[in-house]
């Protein structure tokens, strides 16, 4: 099959694959390696390889799927499980409270929503949101009974923080499997500036609504004020003593500091020993492998060293769907790849390029409101967008660090019911069904739809 009925078949398959995921409740990694199948029987790939006249040998079905499983496995699964690692620990160990308790001073107590943001923005970094709101909650109610600050204000803001980190900063595991998927993994760096630079609308954006908000909608346990709640002292007392800030810091700034370092190497083109040793350095398994030492630094001077073998099996059996999901969605960009889609669509591509950066980001807005998971939006969507990179324009090394922003961007907009962390966000807060959708549910669009606000303009100034 060619030209536009593999532009119909392929968006079938995409509607298919939506549809079981979020109607059926077929499991991501099924829904993702079924259709990829059935896109690369109806795309004609041939069921076996072939031999051409001239020798050259193509690729069977079974071929192109293993292909695009195993090389999405090489490139990042090392990288997530290490950076999962390392959210963990900080969580183990207090840390998390550490680097949460020195924004409050930087920010001040008189600034609580702000304070609650940048610190779930800071702790989602290396935590995945959901457990960062788990981690953060008591500190948001301590910190609602000290100032008698709207709950759900504070609630909507440790939200937003934490979700921005968590769609668009390494190394949490989306933005990692996207930026390897797309051909820039090796410059973690890049996406890292770019996600923070991307994630300023968004704070900006997230603070103001949840100052809004915050006097529109009331939660259960503002109406019951005589709840007793934990201070944040006693919080501090359960972990026993939280470590210093250095140490706190380190798993994260360590792994930084030598990508950039690496990067540095390479831009300044430096030669010799030093050279050599700043980008194996730099590489980000080793980064973060680095990280993961201090981690370990980290779990012996607050004794907690005793929980690292649970800590790490719990940590694998966390990542492993992650990671097979990422790996369908490698295979699905992989059938796209070979199947002659790209070739027709660069034929005829003056309509896709006007869409540019715009593609990514509504694809993975459909997918995640369609599916719920923020992840599989991102990895998907990274995975079907990879091999159009050259007809979208966006195959420079700064535009394939803004697609992945887009793509974040896009898997932020919105979370409703089918999606995790928006009951994790209304229980947690202790709001109705209905709130959620009035506080998650429009925070989020508001935030992608922010995002794109600086993502598109620096596409376009930045080549």
């Amino acid at each position: 099959m060619s030209g536009v009925g593999l532009i119909i078949a392929f968006v079938v398959a995409i509607v298919v694959m939506i549809l079981a995921i979020s109607k059926f409740k077929i499991h991501p990694f099924l829904s993702i390696m079924g259709v990829s199948l059935i896109l690369g029987l109806v795309a004609g790939i041939p069921l076996v390889n072939t031999t051409g006249a001239d020798g050259t040998v193509t690729q069977g079905i079974a071929g192109v799927i293993g292909a695009g499983f195993s090389g999405t496995f090489t490139s990042i699964g090392i990288v997530i499980i290490l950076g999962a690692l390392v959210g963990t620990m900080l969580e183990v160990t207090g840390a998390a409270f550490k680097l949460a308790d020195m924004v409050i001073k930087l920010v001040g107590k008189k600034r609580p929503e702000l304070a609650i943001l940048l610190m779930g923005w800071v702790v989602s970094i290396p935590v995945f949101c959901d457990s960062g709101f788990v981690i953060l909650n008591p500190i948001r109610k301590a910190l609602v009974k000290r100032t008698a600050v709207s709950s759900v204000a504070m609630t909507v803001a440790l939200s937003a923080g934490l979700y921005i980190s968590h769609v668009f900063i390494p190394p949490t595991p989306g933005p990692i499997a996207a930026a390897n998927t797309l051909g820039i993994g090796e410059n973690l760096l890049l996406v890292m500036g770019l996600g923070a630079v991307a994630s300023i609308p968004c704070l900006i954006a997230g603070y103001l609504y949840a100052k809004y908000i915050g006097k529109k909608v009331k939660s259960k346990d503002e109406a019951d004020a005589g709840e007793v709640t934990k201070t944040y002292e006693e919080i501090v007392a359960s972990y026993g003593k939280l470590p210093n800030g250095f140490l706190a810091l380190a798993p994260i700034l360590m792994p930084i500091i030598l990508m950039a370092l690496g990067s540095i190497s390479s831009m300044a083109k430096w030669t010799g020993f030093i050279a050599t040793l700043c980008s194996f350095l730099g590489t980000p398994i080793i980064a973060l492998a680095v990280g993961v030492l201090f981690g370990v630094w980290l779990m012996a001077t607050t004794g907690t060293m005793k929980e690292f073998y649970n800590m790490t099996n719990d940590t694998l059996k966390t990542v492993g769907p992650i990671l097979f999901v990422t790996a369908a969605g490698g295979v699905l960009g992989k059938v796209i790849a070979v199947s002659g889609m790209v070739e027709y669509i660069t034929s005829n591509a003056a309509i896709l390029e006007k869409v540019g950066i715009f593609f990514p980001f509504l694809l993975a807005a459909i997918l995640k409101s369609a599916q719920g998971s923020s992840t599989v939006a991102i990895t998907t969507t990274a995975g079907i967008v990879a091999p159009l990179l050259g007809v979208l324009g966006l195959d420079t090394p700064v535009l394939m660090a803004l697609t992945v922003m887009a793509i974040g961007a896009g898997a932020m907009t919105v979370s409703h019911a089918n999606d995790s962390y928006f009951w994790v966000v209304t229980n947690f807060g202790e709001m109705e069904v209905s709130d959620g959708y009035k506080t998650q549910t429009v925070l989020t669009l508001i935030m992608g739809l922010a995002a794109m606000v600086v993502i598109f303009p620096l596409s376009l100034i930045l080549r």
